[in-house]
């Protein structure tokens, strides 16, 4: 038997709770173990609970989701938080991954998705989604001459199997897709994307999708 993936809920809609309640409920590899409708009252169940995964949305009264992010990331909670978002709030997604966040999801998010999302989080991964990653990446970076030409030279600094991870990885693909679609072990991709973070200097694969973004490379 696998392990189970304890997962947290963290937002101030009760239907919203009720929702991913039910969608991960259904996974018998997930487990609720706790929930909270503001970031103060996440700070104690998280403590309590130990979740490995937290949904986290960003707009919540007394304490939002960034400042909890920040608070579980600076007390070293080994958590991994996915922030919920809406199609007006990119920069606070920036934002959060920056404070240590590994990844956001839509509200509006299938089903079957969310759960992917969660289990990919769980094994280590980090998300994106690819829906809005180039909305996303776009409204950040302005797409100056400057960002332009400084991302074509980190680039250029990577081997031709580099650079196809880091432009798969500025699509949305997980590893698992990565892996199909150049024909390499997923361990071969995450050794390619370690490579990839060092010499982009990026701590997550936001950062890669955004220097990809920047060298116009996206949709190759």
């Amino acid at each position: 038997m696998g392990v189970t993936t304890r997962v947290a809920i963290v937002d101030d809609d009760a239907l919203v709770r009720a929702g991913l309640r039910m969608i991960l409920g259904g996974d018998s590899s997930l487990s609720i173990v706790g929930e909270a409708s503001d970031g103060r009252e996440a700070l104690d169940m998280i403590a309590t609970a130990s979740p490995h995964v937290v949904l986290m949305d960003i707009r919540m009264p007394v304490l939002d989701g960034l400042e909890t992010t920040k608070v579980l990331t600076r007390r070293g909670d080994q958590v991994r938080i996915i922030v919920l978002t809406t199609f007006d709030t990119d920069e606070l997604v920036v934002t959060a991954l920056r404070h240590g966040a590994v990844g956001f999801l839509l509200k509006d998010t299938s089903p079957s998705d969310i759960v992917d999302a969660v289990r990919r989080v769980a094994a280590g991964e980090s998300i994106l989604s690819p829906s809005v990653t180039a909305q996303l990446i776009a409204k950040v970076t302005g797409g100056s001459d400057a960002q332009h030409e400084r991302a074509v030279v980190l680039l250029e600094g990577l081997t031709d199997r580099e650079r196809e991870v880091a432009i798969a990885v500025g699509r949305g693909l997980s590893n698992t897709e990565i892996s199909a679609e150049l024909f390499m072990g997923v361990a071969t991709v995450k050794t390619h994307l370690g490579h990839v973070f060092v010499k982009l200097d990026a701590a997550n694969r936001v950062q890669v999708a955004r220097v990809v973004h920047d060298a116009e490379l996206a949709s190759d």
